[in-house]
């Protein structure tokens, strides 16, 4: 930790230390909107850490900064390194993700835009509740058509939203065997949107979409908001959607003091709503804006750097940038051609061994492929020679259904309008299903969501009387705002673990979850605060992870998306193949190539020492038979990849546990084909 500075003493003597030219050129710049194009390992996050330390040293008020990060911990880390470098004032900038500086917003400003600041939030999960409910009052679900489910229909509209596009244009490409329920399909979005409006309940979505409107369309608040902000901070701006990108130019409309930080190169989350346009178009949305390119990686060796600058010069678009590294080494990346699937998996299992007896912790290497399930045959022969891995992934904590249960019960402490928790907690007893639950959840929304409407006599007669009466008792219970939010937690609780064991075979596993919702509830004052964070940054840690190693080691398996920020001494690239590595579905589209590429760029920069790109010899078709596997277009396109991998022929061993008769596979394809075709009839 860097201690804080004396007094009288001058930051900038310690930024020139610390900070390489280009670095140092984007901290100290003056005034003016700023474009960093920071490559892998280049330390984008050091740059930004050092300009809020610069700006507060120049006199800038913390307050009157913005740093605006894609998880609330990158933003908190950020402020803390920056408060150790220069002092607690640090600490006081305003920093955050989109949505929780949306959620600030909205809760100020709500009334302009004629909503509730007492609005809640919807997870994805209740976003398809609530769709659900909508589908089936218009009848969607009754037209005797098929028609679009609700999940689909949430991902659809989200979408919409993130990336600005006409529904019909999304629904003709993506969902065409629905185009004749096209004017359904727009009804319905219309009908959520109305009846989120009436609730004052908004989705992630909306949050963004309520804020750009208020900064859009309501210009005293545009003004105000704008000005409260002279400094405007933007982290991964490569990974920005089209309505973050709006947001963010409306927020530095006042000042135009924008600093955007990010890496063309990586911009790979298109499915998500990303646009790539959004770093490559700023300089035309803020003309005359200053561009700084870091191209110095303290990450990867240079033979390494010379292979992602290669993929990267084969892209149409990009900014003119060249890594370069001071670090030792001179070990090409090796291009390791193998026979199959089976001797890919041996391979990688024999060299995790030898690196980890070279002194390689299994921590520190990771196997990254394209999609999750190329890794299937490696996760199998790394069980059967026992080494420890784990895969990135998962159910995530708030995402598990007892733990929505729970949030969804306090929400109606909080908002006793909000359908989507209603048409939860309702169906948490036996006896009521959909059609009992939103019979039941009318009754309530007419009274304006008074709960006294579950004890009525029609409803306590009947099997689940009981259980509406004890729900009715918990909310006015938990409704009482003189009660404390540990609480209306521990009241929940309390209740929640009856229903519980009727509802869920492994209640006694789930219950240990409680007591994480205790710690992390212990850390807000009020339910409101508390279920605003839960929704929009949850905290980072699974469900599910095995038994800890007595090692505490283990190698990594990840899709190259989940490796976008990550590192390790040595990695290895499955299956660099035309087909897997890029899909055969992004082959006939340029824009989808593109990103590919710049997939492949992420994977190749994410090692620091040692990378393997294999490349089976015979790949797995869709008839169970082996064809031959071509190598990457990815790969091939570059000139002179011989100068920059060395080629490698691997056969596996005797000695490998593959299956029995794998070592000396003939083509058994024809035989496999009539087995299949005999036992599918």
């Amino acid at each position: 930790m860097t201690a804080p500075l004396t007094p009288g003493e001058d930051p900038t003597l310690r930024f020139e230390a610390a900070l390489n030219p280009a670095q140092l050129a984007a901290v100290s710049a003056p005034d003016g909107p700023h474009l960093v194009v920071a490559g892998a390992g280049t330390g984008k996050t050091r740059t930004l850490v050092y300009r809020v330390a610069w700006l507060i040293s120049r006199g800038i008020t913390p307050e009157s900064v913005l740093l605006l990060t894609f998880t609330r911990r990158a933003a908190q880390e950020m402020l803390k390194r920056a408060s150790s470098l220069l002092d607690e004032r640090c600490r006081r900038v305003s920093g955050g993700t989109y949505h929780s500086f949306a959620n600030l917003v909205l809760r100020r400003h709500a009334t302009r835009l004629g909503l509730s600041n007492r609005f809640t939030i919807l997870d994805r999960a209740d976003s398809v509740d609530l769709l659900q409910t909508l589908r089936s009052e218009a009848g969607y679900d009754k037209n005797g058509k098929r028609f679009p489910r609700a999940d689909s229909l949430v991902e659809l509209y989200s979408k919409q939203v993130n990336t600005q596009r006409p529904l019909a244009d999304l629904i003709a490409e993506e969902m065409p065997q629905f185009a004749d329920e096209k004017d359904a399909i727009i009804d319905l979005q219309g009908r959520v949107r109305r009846r989120k409006y009436e609730q004052s309940i908004l989705d992630y979505d909306d949050m963004l979409i309520c804020l750009l409107d208020l900064l859009a369309q309501h210009d005293e608040a545009r003004r105000e908001i704008a000005g409260l902000y002279r400094h405007v901070l933007v982290d991964e701006y490569q990974d920005t959607n089209r309505l973050q990108a709006h947001i963010t130019a409306l927020l530095a409309s006042v000042h135009r003091n924008i600093m955007v930080v990010g890496d063309e190169a990586q911009s790979i989350y298109s499915f998500r709503g990303a646009s790539f346009r959004n770093i490559i178009d700023f300089p035309k949305i803020f003309p005359g804006a200053r561009q700084t390119l870091l191209e110095q990686s303290y990450r990867s060796t240079q033979p390494i750097l010379d292979l992602g600058n290669g993929v990267l010069e084969q892209a149409k678009e990009r900014f003119p940038k060249r890594l370069f590294s001071l670090i030792p080494g001179e070990s090409k990346p090796v291009l390791m051609r193998v026979r199959d699937d089976y001797a890919q998996a041996d391979f990688i299992c024999r060299r995790v061994l030898e690196l980890r007896e070279e002194g390689v912790p299994l921590g520190q290497i990771a196997v990254l492929s394209r999609a999750a399930w190329h890794s299937n045959t490696l996760e199998l022969e790394l069980a059967s020679r026992n080494i420890p891995f784990r895969k990135f992934g998962g159910i995530k904590f708030v995402e598990a259904a007892h733990i929505k249960d729970v949030s969804a019960i306090l929400k109606l402490a909080l908002n006793p309008t909000d359908s989507a928790a209603w048409f939860r907690v309702l169906q948490l007893f036996e006896g009521i299903g959909p059609r009992t639950a939103q019979s039941i959840l009318g009754h309530v929304l007419e009274r304006g969501g008074d709960f006294r409407v579950l004890v009525q006599p029609k409803l306590t007669v009947k099997t689940y009387g009981k259980d509406l009466k004890n729900l009715a008792a918990l909310l006015e219970e938990i409704a009482d705002p003189h009660k404390s939010l540990l609480a209306k937690l521990e009241a929940v609780l309390d209740r929640y673990r009856i229903w519980m064991v009727r509802k869920y075979d492994d209640a006694n596993v789930r219950q240990r979850d409680f007591e994480a919702l205790v710690v992390i509830a212990a850390r807000y004052e009020d339910l409101e605060a508390y279920l605003s964070e839960l929704a929009i940054d949850p905290p980072d840690f699974s469900r599910g992870r095995p038994d800890d190693d007595p090692e505490d080691e283990w190698l990594s398996i990840s899709t190259v998306h989940s490796a976008k920020g990550l590192e390790w001494h040595s990695v290895f690239l499955l299956n660099m193949n035309a087909g897997r590595f890029p899909l055969w579905s992004s082959m006939k589209n340029e824009a989808d190539l593109e990103e590919e590429r710049r997939l492949l760029y992420v994977a190749v920069t994410r090692a620091k020492r040692n990378l393997y790109l294999i490349k089976p010899e015979e790949i797995l078709a869709r008839g169970q038979s082996y064809e031959v596997g071509e190598l990457s277009p990815l790969l091939a396109e570059l000139p002179d990849l011989q100068q920059r991998v060395e080629e490698k022929i691997y056969a596996p061993k005797a000695s490998s546990s593959l299956p029995e008769g794998q070592e000396e596979k003939t083509d058994d394809s024809e035989q496999l084909r009539r087995i299949m075709d005999y036992f599918s009839t």
